[in-house]
């Protein structure tokens, strides 16, 4: 039976602890937060507060990282280090630079294994999408858009200001909420070319990262990409991930892909399990990757989201940041 801890007890462990709790092949044995009044959030389990302290005390197989950004790498560093496998929460790391460092990481520890949390590659929606990719059966790709229109108030940055400090976020909406999309549209477009894109704060929150971004993305397959992702808008609108085919147009909104057909009629062709309760719209495929993550650590197989998977959408970032700040497009190498 797998020994599992968890570093951050903040919103997402809300997730995780469910996920790990329910699943019969591992035993929750740790957590971990600098937050000593959280000790009671997970009873029968040992309380630490210094995630060093814990992993010279515990016998570990695995580690959830689910610190905030500007930690996730001193943290899985530490664990790797220990011989503990880790699954970090996204993003991989501030930036690409950092990014990189965790990518050397796993390739000098090759037994330890690094998974990153990028679950809507999980979702029954995408895969089913992936297949249809695969397949061919529409010809080419001509087109791929990635919507993100969420709301967040003031409160959000203000409760914990490292959000809103580009130091330890790494960047707002982009990083924060729309990281998925961009991991999404990169899997089925491919390698990029180029990508113009452009930043804004339309809130009058007084942060120093992005509440809203644009992009347009050339893919070296000649299909076009358009994302958008705001944290603007009146509420929380479902994502919508949209891939025009050279016969065909399928999208996934509200957990559930469709097709156009031929009468100009939406056509229902699988939707996502769903997430009960007020984060619904994280999904219900934390679970499943977790899992599957647990799976490969037993199996001591590979086919889990590495961290030199997760390195291409932080790219991306990067490239819409640098693209805004010099107002030219942008490679991926530069």
């Amino acid at each position: 039976m797998l020994k599992i801890a968890v570093i951050g007890l903040g919103d997402i462990s809300k997730i995780h602890l469910p996920a790990i709790q329910a699943n019969p092949s591992v035993e929750l044995v740790a957590v971990c937060d600098r937050d000593e009044t959280l000790k009671d959030n997970v009873p029968g389990v040992n309380f630490y507060t210094d995630y060093h302290e814990m992993l010279e005390k515990e016998a570990l197989d695995c580690v959830h990282n689910l610190l905030p950004h500007y930690l996730h790498y001193p943290a899985t560093k530490a664990c790797v280090q220990k011989g503990v496998h880790v699954f970090q929460e996204k993003p991989l790391g501030l930036n690409t630079e950092e990014g990189l460092e965790l990518v050397k990481l796993e390739e000098a520890n090759k037994d330890i294994k690094i998974g990153v949390c990028l679950q809507n590659r999980y979702n029954e929606s995408f895969e089913k999408l992936q297949e249809i990719v695969n397949s061919g059966e529409y010809g080419k790709i001509i087109g791929i858009k990635g919507l993100v229109t969420w709301f967040r108030p003031k409160s959000y940055y203000d409760v914990k200001p490292w959000r809103g400090k580009m130091e330890y976020a790494g960047g707002g909406v982009m990083i924060n909420q729309a990281l998925h999309t961009l991991d999404l549209m990169q899997l089925i477009g491919g390698e990029i070319a180029s990508i113009r894109g452009t930043v804004d704060q339309l809130l009058d929150y007084g942060i120093e990262v992005e509440d809203t971004a644009t992009a347009n993305i050339k893919f070296k397959n000649g299909a076009s990409g358009l994302f958008f992702a705001t944290n603007a808008n009146a509420g929380n609108s479902s994502v919508e991930l949209q891939v025009v085919f050279e016969k065909g147009k399928f999208t996934i909104k509200d957990s559930t892909l469709t097709r156009l057909n031929e009468n100009g009629k939406k056509e229902e062709i699988m939707e996502d399990r769903k997430l009960t309760g007020t984060k619904f719209y994280y999904g219900a495929s934390h679970t499943k990757i977790i899992n599957h993550f647990y799976s490969c650590i037993e199996n001591d197989t590979q086919d889990y989201v590495h961290a030199k998977d997760a390195l291409t959408s932080i790219q991306i970032i990067d490239a819409i940041l640098k693209s805004s700040e010099l107002k030219q497009a942008m490679t991926m190498e530069g």
